[in-house]
């Protein structure tokens, strides 16, 4: 799998922005590099690189001068995970070849078709997650994160959250919360 830490922290960077952009008040403000470095323990210049590239592609939009920083440029739902991970060059791709189908000197591998159907259900489920399913996932389940598993459902179906107790040689009942 290539969904390497550039596609993992510019999710992490997205979704921090969204949760810090609206104050206490209710009023909208930009968010600093340096806070979602501070908060999230991702350096600045490789968050400056990511946002360089979330702002090419119209996810985000710089505000200049004293109290300047970055805001989510479109309504959260209109973004999904996969829009984020795109956006900084990363590819989902589970294949060998880069889906050139040259896996061997002779054309593709057996397994080629697995692999090409397993991108296209992660690009499926990762399009069908939008920033606002994670922002509100989030804000539910401030606060008492140890103990609790967090299930995204595609397509604006309900997350299935569950309370989950202490694992036991290597079982873990999972109670519905």
């Amino acid at each position: 799998m290539r969904l390497t830490t550039k596609g993992r922290f510019a999710v992490t960077a997205m979704l921090d922005l969204a949760l810090n952009e609206v104050s206490e008040l209710g009023e909208s403000r930009p968010v600093t590099l340096a806070g979602i470095s501070e908060r999230q323990a991702i350096s600045l210049s490789y968050l400056e690189q990511l946002f360089s590239r979330l702002r090419r592609q119209g996810l985000v939009t710089s505000v200049r001068g004293p109290g300047g920083g970055y805001r989510v440029a479109k309504a959260h739902a209109e973004i999904s995970v996969s829009n984020i991970i795109t956006a900084v060059d990363e590819l989902i791709d589970a294949t060998q070849c880069g889906g050139q189908e040259n896996c061997h000197d002779t054309g593709r591998c057996m397994t080629h078709d697995l692999w090409a159907s397993l991108n296209n259900k992660i690009l499926d489920y990762l399009s069908g997650v939008t920033l606002a399913d994670m922002v509100e996932n989030q804000r539910q389940n401030d606060g008492d994160l140890a103990n609790k598993k967090v299930h995204f459902s595609p397509r604006g179906l309900q997350s299935k959250i569950s309370q989950t107790k202490p694992c036991t040689q290597n079982t873990c009942e999972e109670v519905n919360a």
